[in-house]
């Protein structure tokens, strides 16, 4: 794990037509330590970074959903909930239909899986359909979760690593041993400009926890 390896800079969200370009960038270059073209079910050339580009396309007090999902432990304001949700990840669409259909079958509906997603040094790109977004319109917000790729998740997560409160060999510290902290290692805070002011709001976001109450995350609304 190279620092910066969760770290998005930018995220790019371009009108292709009938398909949308999603470009995320980091601080440190994409790498593949576990082979993921190797896997049983082909991977998309990276290993470890795992993205939930959350949608909210109306930005009406209580309309959409209020939890993230399973395993990111995270909640979003009642006048940011999430119509839809990319998920963008290092494993093949066969694994990901899998883990949705086990673990987050509520949402399946409303999430989308990219057509197509590779690296290219710095940057993950993503293409999807409009169609399964539902189009592409100004004003909708966005949030960016960033998390790790986890091959053996816990039970009821969705390929997403836990905060632990000691770090370890392949586990991150800062957070807590029980499922009351947010399993979340980068976020986007309003303005979304990159200022230095963002990173105390991300700070102050993602501690404002109790167990029994989730973190209620904000979106960007370019």
């Amino acid at each position: 794990y190279k620092a910066g390896s969760f770290d998005f800079t930018k995220v790019e969200i371009k009108d292709k037509g009938d398909k949308v370009q999603i470009k995320l960038y980091l601080k440190a270059k994409l790498a593949d330590p576990w082979k993921s073209r190797d896997w049983p079910v082909r991977g998309n050339g990276f290993s470890l970074q795992m993205a939930f580009l959350f949608i909210d396309k109306d930005h009406k007090d209580g309309s959409g959903h209020a939890e993230g999902l399973p395993g990111l432990n995270v909640g979003f304001k009642d006048d940011a909930r999430w119509e839809k949700v990319i998920i963008i990840s290092p494993q093949g669409k066969t694994r990901l239909k899998s883990e949705i259909n086990q673990k987050a079958k509520s949402f399946k509906a409303d999430i989308v899986l990219p057509l197509k997603v590779k690296p290219s040094g710095k940057k993950i790109i993503a293409t999807v359909s409009k169609a399964d977004l539902g189009g592409l319109e100004k004003g909708w917000g966005y949030q960016l979760v960033v998390q790790s790729n986890e091959g053996y998740p816990a039970k009821g997560d969705l390929l997403t690593r836990k905060v632990n409160q000691t770090g370890g060999e392949h586990r991150f510290g800062g957070g807590r041993d029980d499922d009351c902290d947010p399993h979340a290692i980068d976020i986007l805070v309003p303005p979304g400009k990159g200022g230095k002011d963002e990173i105390k709001a991300q700070h102050d976001i993602l501690k404002a926890y109790k167990c029994g109450t989730l973190v209620k995350l904000p979106m960007v609304y370019p």
